[in-house]
């Protein structure tokens, strides 16, 4: 009985020992293949990420869930800097900015940063960049970033969020977040994911998050999903998505005090984050708040439909002077 026992826990110590070797070993590619583009800022002992492009008006991109700054750079932001200074900024634990809190680096834990902890941190950020007044457009989760940066602050000329999210929504989350933004599945599951998740699985995420459109040539050569798959950017993903709800509903009760130009774009196809659930709501919620809806478009306006977005932007920025 004992011979067996000690059998069973040599196979367990050598089934966690190869995990974690190909989990550490995909981690390594990932950041070979995907190093930073922009600077490493130290804003108060934390890592941030940012790229800064163009030269006008201040405009600050804020990626989604599972993003980073490459979420923009294929071609959405280089068309931008045509009129504006951008600055495209990861949020903290994917991409290249680290964790703010070193609970959240924790595996076994559920600590995570809040819409309102990540606006500071990247608003921090930009200031040590020389933005001033800009107008933050916020993608996906991004997007109620972007929201909380309103909230905080009064030095911005307006928002634009783009598939955003922004009011709490019915029923559970997908398993993924539920499962590895626990602090079991964060410590248990999410290694065996990183170590062991197929290209397959990568590419039909992709093709899901793009329905009904399709995601544009190089795309996923660009971004870079392996960045996502390192073991502390998934368990940093899965912990903010999963634990997001609470931290919205107290916002959405905020929204009224938002007095900056809000511009929303967002497509009705959008299975990820509805648009009657999120975006269809806030011009009751936000004075002046303009929702511009796209007729069977799906999650990802600013690679399929970027002209849409840009007039968004160029809108708060009329509405706010700057042009």
């Amino acid at each position: 009985m004992k011979t067996t026992l000690w059998v069973l826990l040599a196979v367990v110590v050598l089934c966690i020992g190869l995990v974690q070797f190909y989990a550490l070993k995909r981690e390594r590619d990932a950041a070979a293949a995907y190093p930073p583009t922009g600077q490493m800022l130290d804003v108060n002992g934390v890592q941030v990420h940012a790229e800064q492009m163009g030269s006008g008006p201040d405009l600050v991109l804020i990626h989604g869930a599972s993003g980073n700054t490459r979420e923009f750079t294929l071609g959405f932001a280089q068309t931008l800097a045509e009129r504006y200074r951008v600055t495209i900024l990861d949020r903290p634990g994917l991409g290249w900015t680290d964790q703010i809190d070193p609970e959240h680096k924790r595996a076994w834990s559920t600590g995570h940063a809040s819409p309102s902890d990540q606006a500071r941190l990247l608003k921090a950020a930009t200031d040590q960049l020389g933005v001033e007044n800009p107008i933050v457009l916020g993608h996906s989760f991004g997007g109620i970033v972007a929201l909380a940066w309103a909230l905080e602050f009064d030095d911005l000329a307006g928002v634009v969020s783009v598939a955003g999210v922004a009011n709490p929504w019915p029923g559970e989350l997908g398993w993924t977040y539920t499962v590895n933004g626990s602090a079991w599945g964060g410590a248990l599951v999410v290694p065996v994911l990183s170590a062991f998740v197929p290209q397959a699985y990568v590419d039909s995420i992709v093709a899901n998050i793009f329905t009904p459109q399709a995601a544009p040539e190089g795309y996923i050569e660009h971004v870079g999903p392996a960045l996502i798959l390192r073991r502390n950017s998934m368990r940093a993903n899965a912990r903010q998505v999963n634990w997001l709800r609470p931290y919205v509903v107290e916002m959405a009760q905020e929204y009224g005090d938002i007095s900056v130009p809000v511009e929303i774009v967002h497509g009705d196809a959008d299975t990820i984050v509805p648009l009657t659930v999120h975006s269809a709501k806030l011009p009751d919620q936000i004075d002046g708040a303009n929702v511009t809806v796209l007729e069977g478009v799906g999650h990802m306006p600013q690679h399929t439909h970027p002209e849409a977005v840009i007039d968004a932007i160029d809108r708060v920025a009329a509405r706010a002077g700057l042009r």
